[in-house]
């Protein structure tokens, strides 16, 4: 015995299965008050609506190989829906989701738009197309066995689901519907994508009971919520800042930018690690790949200006009470520095993210601050 074969035939099983959740999963985005998706209820999953026409019951299938005329996905869903323990009137819509593309040959191609008399002649046609002698074995294939019991239903209930029944075919596959359903959530960071993934699925799986598993409009629109709600940033997040601290080979690099000339002018030689480090720490801030990169940019944008326009405030009162040059100039630098950041929004930024922001303005010319003030 092949112990591979076994495990491999259990996992696409499982994979099968999956992608059936997933098809629910999907269509519980659509649903409006009063409806709900089962799995496993006349099939593999069905919506139930209060308006019956607005029902549908699907049978999904994950398959590779072409839907042909003789496939036994369209045969067997077929018998199935024709079967005396299927109430075919519950639903407005019978659909047959698979993977599958037509045929190169198959005559199922204008299925959906052909009438009802027209499907039954397809079927009609491909099954002429059996000889006596496969019909009479003594022990008929699979197919044969599935084509005689359709064809040998009575003709009006076979008209009835015939004129119900959709070929969805070349659906998308597992990865693909997954991506379909990460585009519907509005307001979730990318990171946060799959962990909402994760939480819908989980609880679509948790709904199974012993003798029902359903999910209805208001419980999985509860859910969608509380998962947004979780993972999605009402306000603005900052990078990490954890106060770095300059190198002796950093400081050497940098000594010669604009913003550490001002601080060595002062003769604040102490206070040049320091700022290297915040001025770096902001810059490699704004060089991360976040989701959310435009909206730091722009509020980083907004917020320094707020802080210049403070700043010059503050430099000219310390200009007016200056009475040495070095020594009021070292205390307008710790006094700045020291202070706390301003409120964006609702959030206190990072004091190292202010204080890179004030030398990195520090360090442009057009802008022509300094630490030094004048008696």
């Amino acid at each position: 015995m092949n112990g591979g074969q076994t495990k491999n035939a259990a996992l696409t099983t499982a994979l099968a299965f999956h992608y059936q959740v997933l098809i629910g999963l999907d269509k519980c985005f659509s649903l409006e008050e009063g409806q709900a998706v089962w799995f496993e209820k006349d099939g593999d999953v069905s919506l139930m609506s209060p308006d019956t026409l607005a029902s549908s019951q699907t049978e999904v299938k994950y398959y590779a190989a072409p839907l042909t005329d003789h496939h036994e996905n369209l045969w067997k869903t077929l018998k199935n829906w024709l079967a005396t323990d299927f109430d075919h009137t519950q639903y407005g819509v019978l659909v047959l989701h698979t993977t599958q593309a037509f045929g190169a040959t198959t005559q199922l191609k204008d299925w959906n738009t052909q009438t009802v008399e027209k499907r039954l002649q397809v079927l009609q046609d491909v099954f002429a197309e059996r000889t006596d002698e496969q019909l009479n074995a003594e022990k008929p294939s699979d197919i044969i066995k599935l084509q005689k019991a359709v064809m040998a239903c009575d003709e009006a209930l076979l008209k009835n689901v015939l004129g119900k029944v959709t070929l969805f075919t070349e659906a998308d596959n597992a990865q693909e519907l997954e991506k379909q359903i990460l585009a519907k959530p509005v307001g979730i960071p990318k990171n946060n994508l799959n962990s909402y993934l994760h939480g819908l699925v989980g609880f679509v799986y948790a709904q199974a009971a012993q003798h029902s598993w359903s999910i209805n409009q208001q419980a999985f629109a509860a859910k969608c919520e509380e998962l947004t709600a979780l993972l999605c940033k009402k306000e603005f997040t900052f990078p990490l800042f954890s106060g770095y601290e300059a190198s002796e080979l950093e400081v050497e690099l940098h000594q010669d930018r604009p913003f550490v000339q001002k601080i060595a002018e002062i003769e604040h030689h102490e206070m040049i690690p320091d700022a290297v480090g915040n001025w770096l720490e902001l810059q490699n801030s704004l060089l991360e790949q976040l989701d959310e990169y435009p909206l730091y940019k722009d509020k980083t944008v907004a917020y320094q200006n707020q802080l210049v326009k403070k700043y010059k405030l503050v430099h000219s009162s310390a200009q007016l009470e200056a009475t040495d040059a070095i020594k009021s100039s070292k205390l307008l630098y710790n006094k700045t520095m020291q202070e706390q950041p301003l409120n964006m929004g609702n959030d206190i930024p990072p004091i190292e993210y202010k204080n890179g922001l004030i030398h990195d303005a520090m360090d442009d010319d057009e802008r022509d601050l300094k630490w030094r003030v004048e008696p």
